[in-house]
């Protein structure tokens, strides 16, 4: 008898349905409510894609794929996740907002079930650090969006701003877990993810990988006294 393997991406997909039901709150708790704000400047970068439809990665509770649609009612926006716990918080945040421009569908960022240059746009927020395969999952990305269209990632970085990183890597490590193990009810998912800002690449390097998969224009901005990045590149 062979000993069955783990899928990849099982644990991280396991560990975001653990945690669905207060992953809003958390988020709230953890960025003092910001992370609204900068949803809403990754979904100015979207909307100034191309005219079309545009794929929302990663989508978790829907707020960045429900940004976009504030700022451009005529876009459908596709949302999609492979956490289910995530598609089901975020079909009722849907539903109790009246939306219904928004399908979500179950799908894995490194193997996404579209043709090729389906969307204007692609966009995600705290996904790409979480990657088993960074470079794999862009060139993904790119596959599925027009020429022409645009990627647009939010995510977490390591900051730079003297006397603030240590400042902020106490908190990140230290109070976030406390606060996940209250609140969530689960430290190990709050450990993670200092851990997941740790490995992942830095802003400029990012910016050298999206353009060695094919990307142009790519260029990025920090937000949260360095500690948000959004890039954006065009297909």
């Amino acid at each position: 008898m062979t000993e069955r393997s783990t899928p990849p991406g099982e644990p991280v997909r396991t560990m975001f349905t653990r945690i669905a039901g207060r992953y809003d709150l958390m988020n709230s708790l953890m960025t003092g409510g910001r992370h609204h704000e900068w949803r809403r400047v990754a979904a100015r970068e979207a909307v100034a894609a191309p005219p079309g439809a545009v794929l929302d990665l990663a989508t978790g509770t829907a707020d960045l794929a429900l940004a976009v649609r504030v700022l451009d009612p005529a876009r459908l926006v596709v949302g999609a996740d492979f956490s289910e716990g995530m598609l089901a918080e975020g079909r009722k945040k849907l539903a109790s907002a009246g939306e219904r421009r928004v399908p979500l569908v179950a799908a894995d960022a490194q193997r996404l079930p579209f043709p090729d240059r389906t969307f204007a746009c692609v966009t995600s927020a705290f996904l790409l650090r979480n990657l088993e395969d960074l470079r794999g999952g862009l060139i993904e990305t790119r596959r599925v969006t027009r020429p022409g269209g645009r990627i647009v990632a939010l995510d977490i970085v390591a900051p730079t701003v003297p006397g603030w990183a240590p400042v902020f890597n106490f908190y990140f490590h230290r109070v976030v877990p406390a606060i996940g193990a209250i609140v969530a009810g689960d430290r190990s998912a709050y450990t993670y993810l200092p851990q997941s800002v740790e490995r992942f690449v830095a802003p400029q390097a990012l910016v050298r990988l999206m353009t060695e998969v094919g990307f142009r224009e790519v260029r990025y901005r920090r937000l949260g006294l360095g500690t948000i990045a959004i890039h954006v590149g065009v297909a």
